[in-house]
């Protein structure tokens, strides 16, 4: 009878643990990276809207130890943040989000305006920033 509590343990121990999708697919992370990226095109190209630069600090911080305890490396992580393809893709999903809401290149109002309705709803976006 002994030997079955010590055979269960020993076939959990030999179960490989189950693989982390790749970070690519992580749908939180990348939908916290891709709110940073809109929160950054809105405070570059509108005057009226700063970003909360400290605030965003501590967002990156804790995002980055979310994706450690969800069993991530750093090296992993940080392969990750510095993959141009993921750059790339980031980037192209927010740019389509500010176009769907309206954004134009040649008109800054429009970035205002989309900054101003996502602080206004306290999405992670307008957490992100602040009006001047």
């Amino acid at each position: 009878m002994k030997l079955l509590p010590l055979a269960l343990m020993g076939a959990v121990l030999a179960t490989p643990a189950a693989a982390l999708e790749p970070l690519s697919k992580e749908k939180y992370i990348n939908d916290r990276l891709i709110a940073a990226r809109i929160a950054d095109r809105i405070r570059r190209t509108c005057p009226s809207i700063d970003g909360r630069i400290l605030y965003a600090y501590g967002e990156a911080r804790k995002l980055k130890s979310y994706a450690r305890n969800k069993g991530y490396s750093n090296a992993q992580i940080d392969a990750f943040l510095d993959s141009k393809e993921d750059k790339k893709r980031i980037y192209a999903v927010a740019e389509d989000y500010l176009v769907r809401n309206g954004a134009t290149a040649d008109d800054a109002e429009s970035f205002c305006r989309i900054g101003r309705q996502e602080i206004q709803k306290n999405t992670v976006i307008g957490s992100l920033l602040v009006a001047k």
